[in-house]
């Protein structure tokens, strides 16, 4: 016969509930803050030339040399001390999920080249656990990938290998404003 929990077993079973679920409720929003993608003014203009009219083949792909685009950004407000991009699928069985964080870009930066960071900007692991671009394996034609870049009041300072979820909760709370290219990467 099973004994009903009494208060101190019930806050027991609560708390550990609370522990379990709570890193599932980031989804797409800010992990770990309370914040949501839509806390942060959508006020910066974020573009590629390697997604012409939103579209690319699979050279950003695992199939491809797995190379990252180039990323241009502007309108950026005023007390912008640093950049961060995340690129992310918020269509992915596991939400969201990573595959590239830069952070500490200078603010006097408007782009990340191909090929190189710009000088001084760090990346933190993706959900792959790999530091860097992780290039995305789209098993369907027209899947959409979300490059979104934030405008901080402060550089990030995170250490070398930041997990994913450290990187982003640091973004989180000090985005001040935010662009975002949604493109295509096909198989």
């Amino acid at each position: 016969m099973r004994r009903p929990l009494g208060a101190p077993g019930r806050l027991i079973l609560a708390a550990a509930a609370l522990a379990v679920l709570l890193p599932l409720t980031g989804g797409c929003g800010l992990i770990g803050t309370g914040r949501t993608p839509a806390d942060v003014p959508d006020q910066m203009t974020v573009t590629s030339p390697d997604f012409g009219q939103g579209l690319s083949g699979s050279e950003f792909s695992c199939r491809g040399p797995g190379k990252h685009p180039v990323i241009y950004w502007s309108g950026a407000p005023r007390g912008t001390k640093a950049f961060a991009l995340v690129m992310d699928d918020s269509a992915a069985p596991i939400t969201p999920y990573i595959y590239w964080i830069v952070y500490d870009i200078g603010p006097q930066s408007s782009d990340i080249p191909s090929g190189h960071l710009p000088p001084g900007a760090g990346q933190a692991a993706n959900s792959k656990g790999t530091v860097g671009y992780g290039p995305p394996c789209p098993t369907n034609r027209g899947h959409e990938y979300r490059f979104t870049v934030y405008a901080l009041s402060r550089r990030l300072q995170l250490q070398a290998r930041s997990s994913a979820k450290t990187a982003w909760s640091a973004i989180a709370a000090y985005a001040i404003a935010r662009g975002r290219l949604t493109a295509v990467i096909d198989p």
